[in-house]
């Protein structure tokens, strides 16, 4: 057993687990994100989630809030939550009607049904995706359609589920927005915000036939402009990845998600489950909670010339120099260099915050 899955298994049964269900989480929702679990690591992880806590559907979330009549949820509810629409997603509905348990998959509306890929993983010696979310999101179109990426390409398989395989799991499965094509919001202008918003609401409700009243952040990155706009567009609700449960006073287009991970370590499961992984993380300074940035501008001159005099996108000021090694092939003067290496982890999360720290929703 390696050291991590020991220290799982150790804090599972240390009781901090058990504590934090029946104290902090009896009284509220927790729901969980999952992206793209195998079908036999999700029967004993669905299958460990169903027997402590009581799972519940977004829905029922929803109409709880909607009448404010908290006994309509039972205590320990929890929502099963997967981001994509992986095409592996489709391997899950004979355990999901086996378990009798309901789910919510975030579909990119731009790349389901389709042979289009998920930019962030297409793989290229010359790229980081991390450090891609992390810039003005058409410096990242451009970056990517440089070493032969588009948004729009087919490919020679898919990566999504197919509009069959969406409809054959609907009776089971609530389908929702994760944008057309995920990008992080606040990287957008406002014109591409509001296209990925509407238009992915758009695609479900008329090609696909879907209700959608809910949507997921990309990367749980959002800012205040997003939220005006998902507002505007009918959504009910959105889901962030910020630490936390959910009650009925949760602002609903901020609601709070923790972030299990694919993994068949039930163990793991348990303590993530629970938030204590995220918490003893942060404590051992490793992670941090995330200030909801505003959006990037398109213009200026990249990371290192910032009108506030701080570091923009991510990086933190001694890699701003034009001169650090970039993972891409080419960068014009007027867009922002990655380091090598940069990513989520080290820099700065958000505009004018620098931390090495990992924030809380990543």
């Amino acid at each position: 057993m390696s050291l991590r899955n020991t220290v799982f298994k150790l804090l599972r049964y240390s009781g901090l687990p058990w504590l934090i269900r029946e104290t902090l989480q009896r009284r509220r929702v927790t729901i969980a994100m999952f992206h793209d679990i195998e079908a036999e690591h999700a029967e004993q992880v669905f299958g460990y989630l169903a027997k402590k806590f009581n799972v519940i559907s977004l829905d029922d979330y929803l109409a709880a809030r909607q009448s404010g009549d908290a006994s309509r949820l039972p205590d320990k509810a929890l929502i099963i939550t997967l981001d994509d629409g992986h095409i592996r997603n489709r391997t899950l509905l004979p355990v999901l009607e086996k378990l009798n348990l309901p789910a919510t998959i975030f579909l990119c509306a731009g790349i389901v049904d389709t042979r289009r890929h998920y930019w962030f993983k297409y793989k290229h010696p010359e790229i980081d995706t991390q450090a891609l979310k992390l810039v003005p999101n058409h410096v990242r179109l451009e970056t990517l359609a440089r070493v032969g990426f588009t948004p729009e390409r087919e490919f020679d398989s898919p990566q999504a589920m197919s509009k069959a395989q969406i409809q054959e799991m609907a009776s089971r499965v609530n389908f929702q927005s994760h944008t057309t094509f995920h990008p992080c919001l606040h990287t957008c202008t406002e014109a591409e915000a509001r296209e990925e918003v509407f238009g992915s609401k758009k695609i479900l409700e008329q090609d696909f036939g879907l209700r959608i009243n809910a949507l997921a952040y990309p990367n749980g990155d959002y800012c205040e402009r997003d939220i005006e706009l998902i507002k505007q567009a009918g959504y009910d609700c959105a889901i962030a990845v910020d630490f936390g449960y959910n009650t009925l006073k949760t602002p609903a287009y901020r609601l709070k998600r923790l972030s299990v991970d694919d993994t068949d370590n039930v163990d793991a499961v348990c303590v993530k489950v629970s938030g204590l992984w995220t918490v003893l993380m942060w404590l051992a300074g490793k992670r941090r909670l995330k200030p909801h940035p505003q959006p990037l501008p398109r213009g200026g001159g990249g990371l290192h010339s910032a009108s506030n005099g701080v570091s923009q996108v991510g990086m933190p000021p001694d890699l701003n120099d034009v001169s650090a090694p970039l993972p891409i092939a080419q960068v014009s003067r007027d867009q922002a260099p990655l380091p090598t290496g940069g990513g989520v982890g080290g820099g700065v999360v958000a505009l004018g915050q620098p931390s090495n720290p990992k924030p809380f929703n990543q």
